[in-house]
This record gives structure tokens, C-alpha cells and sequence, in this order.
């Protein structure tokens, strides 16, 4: 097998325009195509976090809820490398998004910090210098 890079990250949000607002307005990614099938009564909305990086958002009616805590099995976080992990912070923080206290990675001397999405999936800014 041949893995090339990580194509993208699946999401389904709990409400569908409060997802959308979200990962568009706030982390500013941008709308790559929205389609909504009816047969499914779902959206799924393709968007780009960075060239070559995606997030794919749906919605179904009624999902299942799913413990999604850092510690749980399964999906531990979804991580956003970003120039710097005290503006980033300031940006969500002015949106009204509680973010937890900057950390500093033991292992590789990085700041890091989490937030969560609307539907509380746990999200890592992790700072990553210009040509590191």
C-alpha cells in the first residue's frame, strides 16, 4: 500500500447552518460544493481547510449521539496546525468560542491548545512555524 496523504476528515453535526456557520465563519474554511440529497433528507458539504486538506461535513436527521471526550476510543481530535496558537486563540476567543489555557507540548516544545466544535468534537490548534 501506497498512502499518499490524508484526503479528508468526516463529520456529521448535530445542526446542519450551526455546523456550517462554524467551520466556515469561524475557522474560515472555505465552501468547496454543497449538495443536499433528498432521497437521504442530508447535506454534505465539502470544504477546504488548506490546499489539499478537507473536511467533509454532513447532516442526517436525528444522528446518534457518540461520546467523543480526548480520552475515548475512536476519533481522539481533529488538529489544525497554525502560525500561532496566541492569535488563533484571541480570533475564536472574540467569537465567543471558550478555548482551553495554551499548553506546551513535553515532547516537542509546541504550544498547543484545544476548543470544540457546536457539537463538542474536540478541536487542537497546534502551532507550527513558517517552514517548520
Amino acid at each position: 500500500m501506497n498512502l499518499k496523504r490524508m484526503h479528508h476528515v468526516a463529520i456529521i453535526g448535530s445542526n446542519y447552518e450551526r455546523s456550517k456557520a462554524f467551520y466556515v465563519n469561524v475557522l474560515g474554511c472555505k465552501i468547496i460544493e454543497e449538495t443536499y440529497r433528498k432521497e437521504r433528507d442530508s447535506y454534505k458539504l465539502d470544504l477546504e481547510v488548506a490546499p489539499g486538506y478537507q473536511i467533509e461535513l454532513f447532516s442526517f436527521p436525528n444522528p446518534p449521539r457518540r461520546p467523543s471526550r480526548p480520552e475515548a476510543c475512536g476519533l481522539r481530535h481533529l488538529a489544525f496546525a497554525v502560525e500561532s496558537v496566541e492569535d488563533s486563540t484571541r480570533e475564536l476567543e472574540q467569537q465567543g468560542i471558550d478555548v482551553e489555557s495554551i499548553r506546551v507540548d513535553e515532547l516537542t516544545g509546541k504550544k498547543f491548545t484545544f476548543f470544540a466544535d457546536p457539537d463538542g468534537l474536540p478541536l487542537e490548534l497546534y502551532e507550527e512555524k513558517e517552514g517548520e
